[in-house]
């Protein structure tokens, strides 16, 4: 019993693939996995991919929720970079850029418009009907300009300590930003799993219109959940920024809504909405950085990681389409053939004769 469950978990892939990862960068690198004190702070290849990761996950956290409702975020790499953008703007063109107090607002700013953003988003799916696809396309395409237009299109670097603490300090001989990431998942896990919020959101996601004839107010969870995904890709922004102690308009968030999809659905949660898995998806965005790590390690060009990204959402759609899933059912199951002593000892048919009208009185009369 124990190993059918083992078996069918939906965690085994996920966990076998990142085992497998690791082991292939071992093999590349003899002290992949070795972790290394320095300055009471931990350093190594396995660290850097917790915190070079640390973004994503954040991303495929709001990501989570929201395709469990039945939606798509594509706006979050350009929330990634509007957040990054002010908050470096906002330091840059400060009297004392090196303040905490400057820090906190310029935080605040960016995580302000980025609710702002998720409430634009969450109005359009919930209350207009919009396709969530659509409705974040829109974003996903004027935001990157507007971040270009907050920074004239040219790279914002500030000499912050404070800011750069969120990106690239340490805290108990972590990155904060690990710190910050595991931080958002136990809240979340906590309140989705420890609560009647996590029942609604997959009632949402199974059917709308149930939900909503049983009196669950699928509108507002709909909104919050577009807000709260808008809310994690703003950390985030706020992380990537932080850490190279710059806003970059063009490549800040570059193509993390895919990555972020493909976490989630590594992970166990369906495209098509319903059921959610948070483990899964932090293995998810650790097999992406993962991913990157090794196709870097093996001295294959950056561009080519996305190649291998784009096939491997192929293969996770296929696998998650109903039609796809009957075809290989159907493909595997084995033909059943009817014996060959039941059809030789069948009834025979018998002939149809026809009748007079003679026969038929004479019938009548008996």
């Amino acid at each position: 019993m124990n190993t059918n469950r083992l078996v069918n978990s939906p965690l085994l892939w996920p966990v076998l693939s990142l085992a497998a990862l690791l082991a292939v960068n071992v093999m590349l690198t003899p002290g992949f996995l070795s972790i290394r004190v320095q300055d009471g702070h931990l350093f190594g290849s396995v660290i850097d991919i917790l915190r070079n990761g640390a973004p994503t996950m954040l991303v495929a956290l709001g990501m989570t929720l929201v395709i469990a409702s039945r939606g798509i975020d594509l706006s979050v790499g350009a929330v990634v970079a509007v957040s990054g953008a002010l908050a470096c703007a906002h330091i840059a063109a400060s009297a004392d850029p090196t303040s905490a107090g400057t820090v906190i607002t310029a935080m605040g700013i960016a995580l302000g418009v980025a609710v702002g953003l998720g409430l634009w988003n969450g109005v359009l799916v919930s209350v207009f009907g919009v396709q969530p696809i659509i409705a974040t396309l829109v974003l996903m395409t004027a935001g990157r300009g507007v971040a270009l237009f907050i920074t004239d299109g040219q790279i914002v670097t500030v000499g912050s300590p404070a800011f750069r603490e969120l990106g690239a300090g340490y805290l108990f001989g972590l990155p904060v930003a690990i710190l910050v990431s595991l931080a958002m998942f136990v809240v979340v896990g906590l309140v989705v799993r420890r609560t009647a919020l996590g029942m609604l959101l997959e009632s949402v996601g199974v059917n709308p219109e149930a939900s909503r004839l049983a009196g669950v107010r699928h509108r507002s969870i709909v909104l919050a959940v577009y807000v709260f995904s808008a809310v994690c890709a703003g950390v985030a922004g706020l992380m990537i920024a932080s850490n190279i102690s710059a806003a970059d308009a063009n490549n800040a968030g570059l193509w993390i809504e895919m990555d972020a999809i493909l976490a989630v659905v590594i992970g166990g949660t369906s495209l098509l909405g319903g059921r959610f898995s948070l483990t899964g998806t932090i293995l998810g965005a650790l097999i992406i950085q993962t991913l990157t790590t090794t196709v870097y390690t093996a001295g294959i060009t950056p561009e080519t990681t996305l190649v291998f990204k784009a096939l491997v959402v192929i293969a996770v759609c296929l696998l998650q389409a109903p039609k796809f899933r009957a075809l290989a059912r159907g493909a595997f199951r084995p033909r059943r053939h009817a014996p060959k002593s039941v059809a030789a000892t069948a009834a025979p048919q018998v002939p149809d004769t026809v009748v007079g009208t003679a026969e038929v009185d004479e019938m009548s009369r008996l």
